[in-house]
């Protein structure tokens, strides 16, 4: 990581989200802003690693900043850090393009440690959050059982896979599952690779549902 945008109105919560950013990634290049057209402006002008995103901004939305990022610069990863814990605002943000998504109520430290896990190619989630996700995808799949069923015998996956795949969606981090299995980083990244190529999925909120509708990890 070597450049950031920060986006948020308040002030004193925009100089904490630096201090948070310059924590995780020592030597971080920080531009700040406090209102989604500049934000806009400034994802058109400048290139950015990393974006930490309030949704509630005084000219709009700050899903629209996601959005503006993942058309302009797919490779930048946005993380939405806000109050809102609710599904009203949590899963436009993630159809949106948002690589995270983090409470502000956590202390430093642990918004710190969870931005470390983006080294390990891993979005950032709240703990709280992570179940939200979790438990909204496993009612969805008891609405869809028949569907689920059909697409189980079209998509099978090995029993290493499968093992791989329920830690994934436990919230075990990369380096927490090769110790497991006793394998490298480099295997188990294959795994998950190979993992959401074969179930046509794109982070760790998609896999959490697979693996629920597989009865791999409770509601």
């Amino acid at each position: 990581m070597q450049s950031a945008l920060i986006v948020e109105d308040l002030p004193d919560i925009r100089a904490w989200l630096a201090g948070v950013a310059q924590a995780a990634f020592p030597g971080l290049a920080i531009e700040a802003v406090g209102r989604c057209d500049q934000a806009v402006a400034a994802v058109q002008s400048a290139s950015y690693d990393l974006a930490l995103v309030d949704l509630g901004l005084p000219d709009g939305n700050g899903t629209d900043v996601v959005r503006a990022l993942q058309r302009v610069q797919p490779k930048c990863l946005p993380v939405v850090v806000t109050i809102y814990d609710d599904d009203d605002h949590l899963f436009p943000a993630l159809q949106a393009g948002a690589f995270g998504y983090l409470l502000k109520e956590q202390p430093q430290e642990a918004l710190v440690a969870q931005l470390l896990r983006m080294t390990q190619g891993e979005p950032p989630l709240s703990p709280p959050i992570a179940r939200r996700v979790l438990a909204y995808f496993a009612s969805e799949a008891g609405r869809r059982a028949s569907l689920v069923r059909q697409l189980e015998d079209q998509v099978r996956l090995t029993e290493r896979e499968t093992e791989v795949l329920q830690r994934v969606a436990k919230g075990f981090t990369l380096p927490e599952i090769a110790q497991q299995f006793g394998l490298s980083r480099h295997t188990v990244a294959d795994y998950i690779k190979q993992v959401y190529r074969k179930l046509n999925v794109s982070s760790r909120a998609e896999a959490a549902l697979e693996a629920a509708r597989r009865g791999l990890v409770a509601p």
